[in-house]
């Protein structure tokens, strides 16, 4: 709750100025040739429900640094959450000590100085002040909700998880660089199941602003697809046209990040690999309605303008209509290659912008990765999948286990809807997939 108009976790997290007297009195403790030190500190409220009834809520306060040295080549890290003299003196030593035993690195790069950064307002009072009295109220307005939608089946039983979360992250090094950003999101899942065991029904919301997630909502839409879901039935796994609801495209397509990276893709190691060397940019990659971006500053996504070495991080497109625009490169690699560096591949965020019969898919589940090289992945359907006829749907189906690959699967598009929020810091629309490739059945419900 608010106190003299200050929020839980405003209370607890370090200010600007705080935060910048502690990096420079560490970075004074150190003789290293060059230092980092990175300042995260959080707080954290949640709660968990299951069975009518709160069973856990909780909530975390925390301030961690870690203080990163070069002696010539050679670098460590250490870290600690007792910020008194005498830890923050040991951590340092530490840090030291174990430069002066690690070999040396060939790709380490100086430490940033001075930076310039976009200002982007990303912490919402709401969301920090999200105190178990109203994580309570938002548990109570979903069992009700959920309650009501699943009368047709009886009594729906609900579980579910809701976390709000807050931090203020601050990079400083010994070459005169100090940011420092502020930042609050929110998520809520929920599961219904019915009384006979056979459905099953789950929906998830997640914002930077509590306020814009509907709490009944949610509880009502995992009972209704728990009652649709009743007593499945089989149909022979295989290739199929699959609608893919914006939570089930929101578990696929960020699997893309681990090949967006530069390096991979010009050694030869990623779907973005050109045939005899380089990459693939400025080639078409997938279906042309596809375009895929991050952005700090845009209100649905979530990120700091700038990663864990203080590099600046804006807008980056990496796929645009279909043509494959930018990739991900590390200072290192940025410099080797002569290019500008980028930080780490969809850093401030992801959005996705953009049936006769057919696969209506909740969500995905146990997603494993089976081939880099290709972004393949396996996993299972879960928590209300059904089979679509002639545009309406006919039945609740048994799940499956699937293999496919989000890269080649935003070529094989028959159409793209609108997006909308799916977690905090994702925007993905539904997606209607052609030969889609569901390889087996599963038993779970």
């Amino acid at each position: 709750m608010a106190q003299n108009g200050v929020s839980i976790a405003s209370s607890q997290l370090l200010t600007r100025d705080q935060a910048k007297a502690l990096a420079d009195h560490v970075l004074a403790l150190s003789t290293a040739d060059q230092m980092r030190v990175v300042i995260v500190s959080r707080w954290s409220g949640n709660t968990r429900f299951a069975d009518g009834r709160i069973t856990t809520s909780g909530g975390v306060s925390d301030t961690t640094l870690t203080i990163t040295v070069a002696i010539g080549k050679r670098q460590a890290s250490s870290s600690t959450n007792i910020l008194d003299e005498a830890s923050l003196k040991r951590t340092v030593d530490l840090a030291m000590q174990l430069a002066r035993l690690s070999p040396e690195d060939p790709e380490l790069m100086p430490e940033l100085g001075s930076q310039t950064y976009q200002s982007i307002n990303a912490y919402v009072e709401s969301t920090a002040d999200l105190d178990p009295e109203a994580r309570a109220s938002a548990v109570r307005r979903t069992m009700t909700a959920a309650t009501a939608a699943g009368k047709p089946a009886g009594e729906i039983v609900t579980a579910g998880f809701l976390e709000a979360n807050a931090r203020a992250t601050a990079v400083a090094t010994s070459k005169g660089l100090f940011a420092y950003h502020r930042s609050t999101d929110a998520d809520y899942s929920v599961t219904a199941r019915t009384p006979d065991g056979t459905g099953s029904g789950w929906a998830r919301a997640g914002a930077r602003n509590w306020n814009a997630i509907d709490a009944a909502s949610i509880g009502r839409i995992a009972a209704q697809k728990a009652v649709a879901s009743r007593k499945p039935q089989t149909i022979e796994p295989g290739l199929y046209t699959a609608v893919l609801e914006p939570q089930a495209v929101n578990d696929l397509v960020p699997l893309l990040s681990s090949a967006l990276l530069a390096r991979s893709a010009d050694e030869g190691r990623s779907p973005f690999s050109k045939t005899g060397g380089g990459n693939r940019i400025g080639e078409k990659v997938t279906d042309e309605r596809v375009t895929l971006y991050s952005d700090p500053a845009d209100p649905g996504l979530l990120a700091a303008p700038f990663d864990v070495q203080g590099l600046p991080i804006g807008r980056m497109v990496w796929i645009e209509k279909g043509i494959l625009r930018n990739l991900a490169y590390t200072r290192f690699w940025a410099e080797k290659q002569g290019v500008r560096p980028t930080g780490g591949p969809l850093a401030g965020g992801l959005a996705l912008a953009g049936c006769a019969r057919g696969i209506l898919v909740t969500h995905f589940f146990y997603i494993r990765s089976l081939d880099p090289r290709t972004v393949l992945q396996t996993g299972l359907t879960r928590d209300g999948t059904f089979l679509i006829e002639n545009g309406k749907i006919t039945r609740a189906l048994k799940n499956f286990r699937w293999n496919e690959s989000p890269l080649l699967m935003l070529n094989r598009l028959e159409d793209i809807g609108r997006p909308e929020p799916t977690e905090a810091g994702r925007l993905m629309p539904a997606l209607r997939v052609r030969d889609f490739n569901f390889t087996s059945l599963s038993d779970a419900v």
